[in-house]
């Protein structure tokens, strides 16, 4: 069965990256969002049981995305890729929800390393 899988994130050739940088052989079925608006909306859907999340976007940021899925409760494992790598930042997003913070560019070993630290691959 494959995971619901959403990359959000107002780059497209971020979006491709993060895509290119999965485990070869994860079963996920990938959803992608150009804001947040549009990830929200699919993490609604069930279309982002897991979701990578850039934090600078318009029409939503990150941060507004994170506020929304606590205040909502909706179920959404987050792990945030963003090249704001500032404490602050990372330590918001942790209070927010998030699983973990990952900086840009995406680093494939990173990424699979973080996914198996919680039991996602």
């Amino acid at each position: 069965m494959s995971m619901p899988l959403l990359i959000c994130d107002d780059s497209n050739m971020a979006r491709k990256q993060v895509a290119k940088s999965l485990p070869e052989h994860w079963e996920a079925e990938v959803t992608f969002a150009c804001n947040g608006v549009e990830g929200l909306k699919a993490i609604r859907e069930g279309k982002g049981e897991i979701v990578f999340l850039d934090l600078t976007m318009p029409e939503m940021d990150g941060y507004h995305v994170l506020e929304s899925v606590r205040e909502e409760n909706l179920k959404a494992m987050i792990i945030v890729i963003s090249g704001d790598i500032q404490p602050e930042a990372q330590d918001r997003v942790k209070k927010l929800g998030a699983l973990a913070f990952i900086k840009k560019p995406i680093n494939k070993d990173k990424l699979a390393a973080t996914l198996q630290e919680y039991g996602l691959y």
